[in-house]
């Protein structure tokens, strides 16, 4: 019964319409980090992807250029 008489109390003074605000930042804070995370993630798969096409084209690749650069 003590513990209903609380939450009343702290309904009425106002404390739980601040809980739920500070809820509301807490979960908004991790989905913009988790969301960050991911396009982050998305973002390095991409440039990696780009990375090795960019290996693979051997356009320019002649026999004096293959003497001079270290592999």
């Amino acid at each position: 019964m003590e513990e209903i008489a609380l939450l009343i109390k702290a309904k009425y003074a106002g404390n739980i319409s601040e809980m739920s605000s500070y809820m509301s930042v807490v979960i908004q804070t991790s989905i913009v980090l988790i969301g960050g995370i991911v396009l982050w993630r998305m973002s390095n798969v991409i440039h990696k992807k780009k990375l090795a096409q960019r290996s693979r084209n051997e356009f320019f690749d002649t026999a004096y250029s293959k003497g001079w650069k270290r592999k």
